[in-house]
C-alpha cells in the first residue's frame, strides 16, 4: 500500500506541478481577456438569467431540464467537501494566503466555466433515448473533428474513473468522518444510509437529480451562509486582520505557529489553486456535462448561467469558510479538513457550530455524489453507449459504503491526481475552440445591442 501511495504521490506532484497551475490559470486568463472580462461585468445579467431560467419557455424547449436546474445540478456536484474540508486543508497546508489564490482561480475560472457551457450547448447531441448529451468529449469530437476524437475519449475515461474519487468516495469518506466525530455514527452505517438515498434518486435519472438538486442546494447553501455570517459577525473585530493575513501571505512565506507547520509562497499558490479547482471545477470539464442538458437554444445565455457556479461556490461559500477559520484563530491548531472547519464554527457557536458543519457537509456531499454520478454516466455512455449506464450506476452505488470506510489521505491524493488528468484534454480543447466562443459571444451581444436590449 505504501508503494502505491508513493507512486500516486509522485504522479500527483507531476500533474499538479508548475505547468498545470500555469495552464489552468493561463487558460482562464486567456479566455477572460478574450471575452473582455464579460463574465465579471455581466454577473448581474447572469443572476437575472438564472432566476428567469427556473422554468424553460415554450420557445426554448430543447433539452431535458430547465436552465436553473442545470446550474443546480452543476452546483450540486461542486458544492461539496471542497467548500468545507477542502478550504480548511488549503489553509492548513498553504496558510491563509491560499485563500487569495483560490479567489484568483475563481475569477479567471468564471471565464473558463462560461466557455465550457457555451461549447457544451453548441455541440451537444441527442442520444438514442432522446436525451440531450454534451460536455468536453462531445465538443472535442464535434467541434475539433475526427482527428481529435482520441482526446475526447481520453477525457471520458478520466472522468468516468475520476468520478469515483472526487465525486463519490471522497464525499462519502468526509461525511462518515464528520458523522462519527459529531454523532458517534459508525462509518459503515453512514455509508449504507448514503448508498440507499443515492440509489433512490438515481432511478429517476437527470430529471430526478435536477429536481432534488434544485430543492436541496439553495436551501443548504443559504443556511450554511447564514451560519457563517453569524460567526463572522461575532468575530467582526478580527476580519480586517484576517484579510491582511490573506493578502500578505499570498506573496510571502509564513512561519510555523502553534500546530501550523509554516508554508512557503509556493505552497499557498499550489494548494490554493488545487483546492480552488477541486471546489469549483472550472477547467475540469465536469459542469458542461450538466449544462448540455439545459432547456435552451442559446449557448450564450446558458454560459452566463454556468459562470455563476464558480462565483457562488468559491467567491461566496469558500470565502465564508476560509474567513470563519482564520478569524476564529484555530487555523494554527494543527487540525485539518472538516475537523478544522468544525472547530472554527464551534469556537464562535459552542454546542451548535459542529452540528452546523456536520449537517452542511452531509447534505453538500450527498448532492455532490448525485451530480457526479450523472457526469460519470454521460462519460461511459460516450465510450460504450447507453447499455453501460445501468452497470455504471450499480458500481457507483456500491462504491459509496466502500469509500466511507477507507483512509481519507489516500482518497484525497487520488482525487487530486485524477482532477488534473481530466483537466488536460478539456483545457486543450478550450484553447483550440476559443475562437468559436469569442465569435458566438460577440454575435450575441451585437444582436442584443441592435435590438436595444
Amino acid at each position: 500500500m505504501e508503494i502505491i501511495e508513493k507512486i500516486i504521490g509522485d504522479v500527483n506532484g507531476l500533474v499538479w506541478g508548475p505547468p498545470m497551475l500555469v495552464l489552468i490559470l493561463g487558460v482562464g486568463l486567456f479566455l477572460s481577456l478574450g471575452l473582455k472580462l464579460m463574465p465579471i461585468f455581466k454577473l448581474g445579467a447572469g443572476f437575472r438569467l438564472m432566476w428567469k431560467g427556473r422554468r424553460a419557455s415554450g420557445a426554448e424547449s430543447d433539452g431535458d431540464i430547465p436552465p436553473f436546474q442545470a446550474l443546480m445540478t452543476a452546483l450540486s456536484a461542486t458544492v461539496g467537501t471542497g467548500n468545507i474540508a477542502g478550504v480548511a486543508t488549503a489553509v492548513f497546508l498553504g496558510g491563509p494566503g491560499a485563500l487569495f489564490w483560490m479567489w484568483l482561480t475563481a475569477l479567471v475560472g468564471m471565464g473558463t466555466k462560461y466557455s465550457e457551457a457555451v461549447l457544451a450547448v453548441r455541440f451537444r447531441e441527442v442520444d438514442e433515448r432522446g436525451s440531450y448529451v454534451g460536455g468536453p468529449m462531445y465538443y472535442i469530437r464535434n467541434g475539433l473533428g475526427k482527428k481529435w476524437a482520441w482526446l475526447g475519449v481520453l477525457f471520458a475515461v478520466f472522468a468516468a474513473i475520476a468520478g469515483f474519487g472526487i465525486g463519490n468516495t471522497v464525499q462519502a469518506n468526509s461525511v462518515a468522518d464528520v458523522m462519527d466525530a459529531t454523532f458517534g455514527l459508525p462509518h459503515w452505517v453512514t455509508g449504507v444510509i448514503l448508498m440507499v438515498l443515492v440509489g433512490m434518486v438515481l432511478i429517476g435519472g437527470i430529471r430526478r437529480i435536477g429536481q432534488v438538486a434544485s430543492a436541496l442546494v439553495p436551501l443548504m447553501a443559504i443556511s450554511y451562509l447564514i451560519a457563517g455570517l453569524i460567526v463572522l459577525a461575532l468575530n467582526a473585530a478580527e476580519i480586517p486582520a484576517a484579510f491582511a493575513l490573506i493578502i500578505k501571505h499570498a506573496f510571502s512565506p509564513i512561519a510555523a505557529e502553534g500546530g501550523f507547520a509554516g508554508a512557503a509562497v509556493w505552497a499557498a499558490i499550489r494548494f490554493g489553486v488545487a483546492r480552488g479547482v477541486f471546489s469549483n471545477e472550472a477547467g475540469l470539464g465536469s459542469a458542461p456535462i450538466a449544462h448540455a442538458a439545459a432547456q435552451t437554444r442559446n449557448p450564450i445565455n446558458q454560459g452566463m448561467v454556468a459562470m455563476l457556479g464558480t462565483f457562488i461556490d468559491t467567491i461566496i461559500i469558500c470565502t465564508i469558510t476560509g474567513l470563519v477559520i482564520i478569524t476564529s484563530g484555530v487555523w494554527t491548531s494543527g487540525e485539518s479538513g472538516a475537523a478544522l472547519t468544525s472547530m472554527a464554527f464551534s469556537a464562535a457557536l459552542p454546542g451548535v457550530g459542529d452540528y452546523v458543519v456536520a449537517i452542511a457537509l452531509a447534505i453538500f456531499a450527498f448532492t455532490t455524489i448525485l451530480g457526479w454520478s450523472f457526469y460519470g454516466e454521460r462519460s461511459v455512455e460516450f465510450l460504450f453507449g447507453v447499455r453501460a449506464i445501468v452497470p455504471y450506476r450499480v458500481a457507483w452505488i456500491l462504491a459509496i459504503p466502500v469509500g466511507a470506510t477507507v483512509n481519507l489521505g489516500m482518497i484525497w491524493l487520488v482525487a487530486d491526481t485524477l482532477n488534473a488528468m481530466m483537466a488536460l484534454p478539456n483545457l486543450i480543447a478550450l484553447l483550440l475552440l476559443s475562437p468559436v466562443v469569442f465569435r458566438l459571444t460577440k454575435e450575441h451581444f451585437e444582436r442584443e445591442k441592435a435590438a436595444g436590449v
